[in-house]
């Protein structure tokens, strides 16, 4: 069974493209994805890592089908962009 730090890792590395070395650890990734990402888009990128059921979720955000999908490709964009990938991870010396 893997921890909630473990999963969160995972999920952003399958959501980078071109990965930039190794990611940083999982508390600093939380703070990048807190201050980068909307509430909307981390809340639902965190109940995806961790694998909890998401109409719950979707019900308290409002959000419908289209919406949540529309949000996971924002995410994902976000998420690829140099200047939040550098974010991510460790400097390379």
């Amino acid at each position: 069974m893997m921890t909630p730090s473990q999963q969160l890792a995972l999920a952003v590395e399958r959501s980078i493209s071109k990965p930039l070395g190794s990611l940083k650890s999982p508390e600093a990734l939380d703070a990048v994805l807190r201050r980068r990402l909307t509430k909307k888009e981390y809340k639902l990128f965190i109940a995806e890592s961790e694998g909890d059921p998401l109409e719950p979720l979707m019900e308290k955000l409002r959000l419908d089908a289209e919406r949540a999908e529309a949000l996971r490709r924002s995410t994902r964009q976000k998420l690829n962009r140099d200047s939040i990938k550098r974010e991510l991870y460790e400097a390379e010396s």
